[in-house]
């Protein structure tokens, strides 16, 4: 997975799934893009990414998180529940607004 923390006045947190990264996916009226620009940052494995989301949560931040595996370990890390869990084209994510 990739995450990526963006600097402003409130955080983003962008989390994706390594095989999404650069890709767009669309369904009815929905389009998700996950640009490189705004995703691509370093790769870390779950166990890495988990601490980092719960220390984040404390924050007033935003996450985009995208695919399978990267809305797993929000799960796992508390920032989210399975009801914020959307699907576009079959891609779950989830946008957290703490």
């Amino acid at each position: 997975m990739f995450l990526k923390i963006h600097k402003a006045y409130r955080e983003i947190i962008a989390l994706c799934d390594a095989e999404l990264l650069g890709k767009r996916f669309e369904q009815d009226n929905f389009q998700l893009d996950v640009k490189e620009s705004f995703y691509s940052g370093e790769k870390m494995s779950e166990k890495e990414i988990i601490p980092i989301l719960q220390d984040y949560a404390k924050e007033d931040v935003t996450f985009n998180i995208v695919g399978k595996k990267s809305c797993q370990t929000a799960l796992k890390a508390g920032i989210i529940m399975q009801e914020a869990i959307g699907k576009i084209d079959s891609i779950p994510f989830a946008l957290v607004l703490v």
